[in-house]
């Protein structure tokens, strides 16, 4: 058995009771209707790995019955604990004793949560696939009761880096909804590829979505001390999404409670798309290629008319295919060299009555943001998109340079989700080993993630309030198989759900005290099948020697981020 006291995320409250309750062949599941969806999952799970049939109770089940697990949406009587800003649809009780179980949440995705609160409480065993022993099946009798700290708890997941497979995708589905994370922000278009299919325009994905070759490892100075390109892998790399391939994974997700956000970059981070629409850029007579290196293309968009026509086009199809209410436009790293020097992008300036180019980009973001709020959406983007000062302020900011763009923004009036690269990037190299593969930037351990809190110090508590929470953001320039991708999530991940479900509301965090429950649910990662990093370090065939990254100390990395933030820093 598992003691209660062990769970990831950490609940609110836990009281043990006496003995446990055992699954057995004579186990039944019963539901209301709002959480059959979720009774067919716990069913799907238990018996891959236990072998019990857990058949569906007789109609009017109930908790009074043996033998019997609940599943209910409470009614508008009963008190669950209050997640952010008093609602409690995410909420729920886990009730055990020797004779049954219950699992009340303030909605579906509450009694999902208090699923994932149960499996926890089986032997790990039961997150495998198939039967690998005969039980026991118990659970210690307890009453656990928890509510998230934030609403938005995320992932960014860049497949336009290097491409995932729809089946690698819903795993990672399936991974965050056991963490509790109820966001994967879905990176598709990219420089290096584009990934979703667009029916009105086929060439995105016809020449935009694979390219000739990749860099491997980061750029190293070259013999006048330019950074070049160290090596190319000399092979064709791609792949797309098609739009039941989209519509399958947002089902998918939407079963586990996941919503699935999408992002469409522009004005920047476009190349792919110039490959194949050459006129959308500043340059059409020069044609480009899907960009086979690591970093920031000059290539931008051009700010005519008839482009931003082309990306509402776009939006329209994203729209469409996802349900979310929040759709990403990018905004970020936006060169402005094309612009500062084609004379036709100067006039357009002057034609807008524009002061400059980082209020082009404002006003192309602008028009964007606007076609997505015409059709009852929220548009996000990342916290470039501050530049400019003319943002409106249904815009929701996503500060990943620091938490200079979230506090701005919560400032300004804009919704705010936090992903400091300092606390969050899960790209970032995880020790100072000299084996750890292809280091980027800054060390970020597991104790620096668990650390993390999305809202910013020195905010009124109008402007906390505009803090919906925060991700982790897992860029995959250096992470080209999903055996890489397991050892750069996890098992950070779990301390990241941690941040965003727990955070401070059960008190002060001890990482120490995280630590001893990491110990335990480590397992549970295993039998999951998730090659998480062990903390002694990589395994040899994690490792890539040979091939550089790009390592930075803490100062360095805060002084080029003081340094960008400057113009939005208020």
């Amino acid at each position: 058995m598992v003691d209660s006291d062990m769970l990831i995320p950490r609940p609110l409250r836990t009281e043990p009771g006496a003995g446990a309750f055992a699954l057995t062949p004579s186990t039944r599941i019963a539901a209301d209707p709002a959480s059959e969806s979720v009774r067919l999952y716990l069913q799907q799970t238990l018996r891959g790995s236990t072998g019990l049939p857990v058949r569906d109770a007789a109609d009017g089940a109930d908790a009074t019955q043996r033998d019997v697990i609940v599943l209910r949406v409470a009614s508008d009587d009963v008190a669950l604990p209050e997640g952010p800003g008093g609602d409690r649809s995410e909420s729920f009780r886990l009730t055990v004793t020797a004779a049954g179980v219950e699992i009340t949440g303030g909605g579906p995705a509450g009694v999902f949560y208090g699923v994932q609160a149960l499996l926890q409480s089986l032997p790990a065993d039961v997150y495998r696939k198939g039967r690998v022993g005969t039980g026991p099946w118990t659970i210690a009798s307890t009453i656990v009761e928890d509510a998230p700290a934030f609403a938005w708890r995320g992932v960014m997941l860049d497949v336009a880096r290097h491409f995932r497979t729809k089946h690698e995708v819903m795993r990672v589905i399936d991974q965050l909804a056991a963490h509790r994370l109820n966001r994967l922000h879905f990176h598709l278009t990219e420089d290096q590829g584009w990934r979703i299919e667009i029916r009105k325009y086929p060439r995105l994905t016809e020449i935009g979505s694979w390219r000739t070759e990749s860099q491997v490892g980061a750029h190293v100075p070259g013999p006048d001390g330019t950074l070049i390109v160290a090596g190319r892998d000399g092979r064709p790399h791609g792949g797309y999404y098609t739009q039941d391939d989209i519509r399958e994974i947002v089902a998918y997700a939407a079963d586990r409670f996941v919503t699935v956000v999408p992002e469409i970059e522009t004005p920047g981070h476009v190349r792919a798309a110039l490959a194949a629409y050459p006129h959308l850029g500043v340059h059409p007579e020069t044609p480009v290629d899907v960009w086979t290196e690591w970093g920031i293309a000059d290539d931008v968009l051009n700010a005519d008319e008839s482009t931003i026509e082309f990306f509402e086009d776009v939006l329209d199809e994203v729209m469409a295919l996802f349900p979310s209410d929040y759709i990403g436009v990018g905004g970020d790293e936006c060169p402005k060299v094309q612009w500062e020097q084609d004379p036709r992008t100067q006039e357009r300036i002057r034609e807008l009555g524009l002061e400059d180019e980082e209020q082009l980009q404002a006003w192309i973001i602008g028009r964007l943001a606007a076609h997505v709020e015409s059709h009852g959406r929220r548009a996000f983007g990342w916290d470039e998109i501050l530049e400019g000062g003319t943002l409106s302020k249904s815009a929701t900011v996503l500060s990943w340079r620091g938490l200079t763009g979230a506090r701005t923004a919560a400032k300004r009036g804009h919704d705010v989700i936090s992903a400091p690269d300092d606390q969050v990037y899960l790209d970032y190299r995880q020790s100072d080993l000299a084996t750890e593969p292809i280091p980027v930037s800054i060390v970020l351990t597991v104790d620096d993630v668990f650390a993390f809190d999305p809202v910013p110090s020195d905010l009124t508590d109008d402007e906390r309030a505009h803090v919906i929470g925060g991700q982790g953001n897992m860029w995959t320039e250096h992470v080209d198989s999903a055996r890489k991708l397991d050892y750069q999530l996890f098992p950070r991940v779990a301390a990241l759900a941690e941040a965003l479900w727990s955070a401070d509301a059960t008190g002060p965090r001890d990482v120490a005290e995280f630590r001893g429950r990491l110990a335990e649910h480590v397992a549970r990662l295993e039998a999951m099948g998730i090659e998480y990093r062990h903390e002694a370090g990589p395994f040899p065939w994690e490792q890539r020697p040979g091939v550089p990254g790009r390592p930075h100390s803490r100062e360095e990395r805060a002084a080029y981020i003081n340094a960008v933030t400057a113009n939005i820093s208020e």
